[in-house]
């Protein structure tokens, strides 16, 4: 398991010298993760441009166990203020510039650094960290295709028990796939699960209420599970009952972008272009204006990260990156349609990691 958050140290270093900085401050969190596998609430990290043997990483005392287990190839202090702590050995270190994560520093923070830096250069690194995000290896990948496994497995076991009834309220409904998924593995919801029925279908991120789901009304969900950090994505639309006609054109009509959407996910191709394939779907059959929101987004430690898959979005997809593709069309005071699948960028074909089918399910 090291050797996973050694190379990926390794290929930091690489970028801090492309930069100009000798070290890096890393304070987010889920970017000492990545690069440690810590788990803990507070910690900082310093990477040296020159190898791990002058790495720091610093945690406080309520993580002296944790702290040697999950991080016991780098040198280790404790302090509770973790990055303060780090500026004062940096500056012992005799750095000449050292990077840090501006996206992530508050104004107040900033202020703080530059006092302990006083003998050190101080140079804005924003994304780094991210930058190696983006791409997945085949660990990251493991822990997402578990996640969405986890999800798969909650959702099968909702529907088959009768979950969706009428007379459930959304809370209800809510409630009972979160605790499914915990049964599947997941240590948690990647995000507040939305439930929305009926009219309340045609809300995007509608949140769930005491509103009851009733025959005749779409039922869409978007939820996920998290394993080892990592998050899954997914959207299902159903329909209670018998389904209007309306309803079962509108249906098709996501399902057939949401299929453009994902065969244009390749490696190469540009993100807006993405969201194109599957938009230029929706606005053809003249519904454009009810799709407002963007077609996805990567996925991995956060459950909304880069890239954005959307027409505003910039830069190419490369394989091994995360990413949704959840077109949607939205008829306020009747209901709407999401449907939404996790898939990793693929030479050829991307592989698809959330496998509930994707037909009209009628319950």
């Amino acid at each position: 398991m090291r050797e996973y958050f050694s190379r990926r140290r390794a290929a930091l270093r690489s970028l801090l010298a492309d930069s100009g900085v000798d070290a890096l401050l890393v304070t987010d969190l889920l970017n000492i993760r990545y690069l440690t596998g810590f788990t803990g609430s507070n910690a900082a990290l310093l990477v040296h441009e020159s190898g791990d043997d002058k790495t720091i990483f610093c945690t406080d005392g309520r993580y002296t166990v944790q702290s040697a287990t999950e991080v016991p190839d780098l040198e280790r202090v404790l302090d509770r203020a973790s990055a303060a702590k780090l500026a004062d050995l940096a500056a012992g270190q005799k750095l000449g510039k050292t990077g840090f994560e501006s996206q992530h520093v508050s104004v107040e923070q900033h202020e703080d650094l530059k006092v302990r830096f006083d003998r050190v250069e101080l140079v804005r690194t924003p994304g780094l960290v991210e930058q190696l995000r983006l791409v997945k290896d085949e660990q990251e990948i493991e822990a997402l295709r578990q996640a969405c496994a986890a999800a798969d497995r909650a959702l099968e076991d909702l529907v088959s028990a009768g979950g969706l009834r009428p007379g459930r309220t959304e809370l209800d409904v809510a409630r009972d796939l979160e605790n499914r998924m915990l049964g599947h593995g997941s240590t948690g919801p990647s995000f507040d699960t939305i439930v929305a029925a009926g009219a309340n279908s045609a809300i995007p991120h509608h949140r769930p209420t005491s509103a009851v789901l009733a025959t005749g009304g779409f039922v869409k969900i978007d939820f996920g599970a998290t394993v080892d950090g990592y998050h899954s994505d997914m959207t299902r639309t159903f329909v209670i009952g018998k389904p209007a006609a309306w309803q079962e054109e509108v249906y098709e009509l996501v399902q057939r972008a949401q299929a453009a959407g994902c065969d244009a996910v390749l490696p190469g191709a540009e993100v807006s272009e993405v969201d194109k394939a599957a938009r230029g779907v929706i606005v053809d059959a003249g519904r454009g204006e009810e799709f407002g929101h963007g077609l996805g987004h990567g996925v991995g430690l956060q459950v909304h990260e880069a890239p954005s898959l959307a027409t505003t979005g910039v830069g190419t997809l490369s394989a091994g990156m995360a990413v949704t593709v959840e077109p949607g069309v939205y008829l306020p005071g009747r209901g709407g349609v999401r449907i939404e699948d996790t898939l990793v960028v693929r030479e050829g074909t991307p592989e698809l990691l959330t496998l509930s089918t994707k037909e009209l399910v009628v319950v």
